[in-house]
């Protein structure tokens, strides 16, 4: 679908924690772009239990513009779900992810749209210019250097919330907790197709970052549990039990060269070596036993995989020849 013709439609979902301040704007600004680009568009604003008047600044919204409708979640769970919720009710193939604080920029909506025309599933955003505290940018540009060497999907900016979707991808990723700064790479591991392009970032006008220092223990925990589900998810045995392996077999190797080397201090006039007094021995049992356990791990997780299999396909279909086919047959018929 060209993103510039007049039948494109697009949902804007945006996440709203206590913006009560900035959302009218935002509102404004989206149509403004609307106005100057053949869009057909709608705006999913899900209140994410905010303690302002977020909901009724929504609510009013909603009864000012046909375009904009309120999703109001019950508590506080978290961006992640807000996302979820606003991509379950949206109904365009194409959606734009972006914040309520007026830090993303809605004239970058038509260029992201534009990169999705070139054939890509996921674009994501690059603040390149980032008007943030300088202890927020800097452990940022680690984190994005850590996921990308990790996950070997090169982004400058991961957790940037202004990114493009076509439905297909949201359609397979299952967003929780903190997932939603992994969704590149989380599609990408399904073999759509993703790709970055540089956006215009603005300082804060109103409110406060909602991000503290816990954001980065919480996202590397996340990561961990990422390259984990995107590399093991369905062999969890190719992981655990390699690791089990070696620490086995480092742990035998080292038992029986110690006793060998008992035995030939019993046999020789060398002096008489007792295990029980070397640190060695003791690591090599825990490295036993520690292979054991991580082996039986992985059988048990292979176990649990094999009865609890998860709701989407172990693959993703891009093209099936039949559609092409169905397609024809109507168009002749159309004839």
């Amino acid at each position: 679908m060209n993103s510039d013709s007049p039948t494109a439609k697009v949902s804007i979902v945006v996440p709203v924690y206590n913006e009560q301040d900035s959302l009218a704007e935002l509102v404004k600004r989206i149509a403004d772009v609307a106005r100057t680009h053949p869009l057909n568009y709608e705006i999913l604003m899900v209140d994410d239990g905010s303690q302002d008047d977020s909901w009724k600044t929504i609510e009013k919204l909603a009864q000012e513009h046909a375009e904009v409708r309120g999703l109001k979640l019950r508590r506080n769970f978290g961006k992640a779900a807000a996302l979820a919720a606003g991509f379950e009710n949206s109904t365009s193939d194409l959606i734009i992810t972006m914040d309520a604080d007026l830090q993303d920029d809605p004239q970058e909506i038509p260029n992201l749209l534009a990169k999705l025309d070139e054939g890509f599933d996921v674009v994501s955003g690059w603040k390149k210019v980032r008007h943030d505290p300088w202890h927020k940018v800097f452990p940022s540009r680690l984190f994005n250097g850590l996921i990308s060497w990790l996950t070997q999907v090169h982004l400058h900016d991961h957790n940037c919330g202004l990114k493009a979707y076509r439905r297909g991808v949201m359609d397979e990723v299952y967003l929780y907790g903190e997932m939603h700064r992994f969704v590149p790479v989380l599609a990408a591991a399904r073999g759509f197709r993703v790709s970055e392009i540089v956006v215009q970032h603005h300082a804060r006008e109103h409110g406060q970052s909602k991000y503290g220092f816990e954001r980065f223990i919480k996202g590397f925990l996340d990561l961990l549990t990422v390259y984990f589900l995107t590399g093991y998810g369905n062999r969890p045995q190719h992981m655990l039990g390699t690791a089990g392996l070696f620490s086995f077999l480092g742990g035998a190797t080292g038992l029986v060269l110690l006793t060998l080397l008992w035995i030939v201090t019993r046999v020789t006039p060398l002096e008489e070596i007792h295990l029980h007094s070397k640190a060695i021995f003791y690591y090599c049992i825990v490295a036993l036993l520690l292979g054991v356990q991580l082996i039986s791990i992985g059988f048990l997780a292979e176990l649990f995989t094999a009865q609890n299999r998860p709701t989407h396909r172990p693959y993703s279909l891009a093209k099936d020849t039949r559609d092409s086919q169905s397609s024809d047959s109507e168009e002749g018929l159309a004839e």
